[in-house]
């Protein structure tokens, strides 16, 4: 007779104990900051009891009332991704009930914006036993799909318990966080080992990912999500948007640089970029996307000492004469990308991580990021190898190769349609990300105790 697989395993036990007896310690030292971001962002304002398991009596209702099928993401970048794989799994089975849970306020909104009969926006629980037994009760799922990454124990061993499939669905794993989890290999491959399938984006990560505790059973590549966007819809300028910077006053052909997801330090180092490059590129101006809107407000006070003239884009439509405009809504950088003259990767400056280059190389510009893109090495080592992206090394190269590029229209073009031919290769991971999904079992499931 084979063991019931719905018990946890010794080694998942003995590291839940430690993660138990440390996360109180944990929360106490990191519970001041994470209420001081959920007041400066506004997260507490909604859904602030969702992230403790309690809703409202209607949403509680309308829960209870299917059995859902949970995709948990985080931030915006994950809510695009989840968003994409909610509705290829909704085309794949109409009788699907969705919910999608997420972290940020931002994230939320994408989501709320998307929410309908099938589809139900909430917050993400705090890993607390309490909060999740709340979830997984009301939900009642009939599987859970992380996106790219972040496995939190009680939660994981929750889902085992119960039986639920626990599927980790673009599954991102850089060396930096490889080496950290085989550094604590111990205490953290016990919960990879929980994972009951994993969607890779390519073979350079299966070895890591086995590395940190997941099972080689549950892996299988399937490519990015991210790759698969609609390049014919990109490569042309958004009319609307495009009529918007005309009807400010900017002329047609007017060259833009367009900095996407921009973390803290790179507006400046951006803004004093754009001040240097109007010497030779008089015509030239910026937009800003923040990663964070709410930086915004802090964003223009800090920018305006550098007699730069910003406009924001909730001021449009209005005629006014301006050398940055600051991205102030959510969901639209994608559109923006399409009126670019070169695109700038955020987060590739001053931090680790990167953010994603696929949507500004998908839209047929010419993209350039700094050296820190570890959290995309697959993507930004595809770009490099196919000659459809720049890296640079600091400030002063950026400003360079800009500057370089700005006068050279065929080379942009060039970096564009290497871009878009290489990633193209790799169309159709969420058809395959939604064929796995949707046949894979739990480990306890596929493990059923036989006489």
């Amino acid at each position: 007779m084979k063991p019931n697989s719905s018990e946890l395993p010794p080694e998942v036990r003995a590291a839940l104990r430690v993660y138990r007896a440390a996360l109180p310690l944990v929360s106490a030292v990191l519970l001041p900051g994470y209420l001081a971001r959920m007041v400066r962002r506004g997260n507490y304002k909604e859904g602030f009891w969702q992230r403790l398991g309690h809703f409202s009596e209607d949403a509680t209702a309308r829960l209870r009332s299917h059995r859902w099928t949970w995709i948990r993401s985080i931030s915006v970048g994950e809510t695009l991704v989840a968003l994409k794989l909610a509705r290829a799994l909704h085309a794949a089975d109409s009788n699907l009930r969705i919910a999608l849970s997420v972290t940020t306020s931002t994230a939320y909104a994408l989501a709320r914006e998307a929410a309908s009969e099938w589809l139900f926006p909430m917050y993400n629980p705090l890993d607390n036993r309490s909060a999740i037994e709340r979830v997984l009760s009301a939900l009642r799922p009939e599987r859970l799909i992380l996106i790219e990454g972040e496995i939190w124990p009680n939660l994981a061993s929750a889902c085992r318990e119960r039986s639920i499939p626990l599927l980790l669905a673009n599954a991102r794993l850089s060396a930096r966080s490889a080496a950290g989890f085989a550094k604590w290999r111990k205490w953290t491959a016990p919960f990879f080992g929980l994972l009951d399938w994993v969607g890779l984006p390519g073979e350079v990560d299966r070895e890591r990912w086995i590395t940190a505790g997941a099972s080689s059973k549950s892996l299988e590549i399937t490519g990015s999500i991210k790759f698969d966007q609609d390049t014919a819809a990109t490569t042309e300028p958004h009319p609307g948007l495009e009529a918007l910077l005309l009807a400010t006053g900017m002329p047609a052909g007017t060259p833009l640089l367009v900095a996407g997801s921009t973390h803290d330090g790179e507006e400046t180092i951006l803004a004093e970029l754009l001040a240097n490059l109007r010497k030779p590129h008089p015509a030239l101006r910026l937009l800003l996307a923040p990663r964070h809107v709410e930086r915004v407000p802090a964003l223009v006070r800090e920018l305006k000492p550098l007699g730069l003239r910003l406009l924001r884009r909730t001021e449009l439509p209005v005629q006014a004469d301006w050398d940055i405009l600051l991205l102030d809504t959510t969901g639209e950088l994608k559109d923006w990308y399409s009126l670019a003259t070169l695109a700038v990767v955020g987060k590739s400056l001053t931090a680790h991580g990167g953010q994603n280059p696929v949507e500004p190389a998908l839209a047929g510009k010419a993209v350039l990021f700094g050296p820190h893109m570890e959290n995309f090495e697959s993507v930004v080592r595809l770009l490099l190898q196919a000659d459809g992206a720049v890296q640079v090394a600091s400030p002063a190269d950026l400003e360079a190769h800009i500057s370089a590029l700005l006068g050279a229209p065929e080379r942009r073009a060039a970096l564009g349609q290497n871009a878009i031919r290489s990633l193209s290769a790799h169309q159709g991971a969420t058809r395959r990300t939604v064929a796995a999904i949707l046949k894979c079992e739990s480990f306890a499931a596929k493990s059923t105790p036989v006489q």
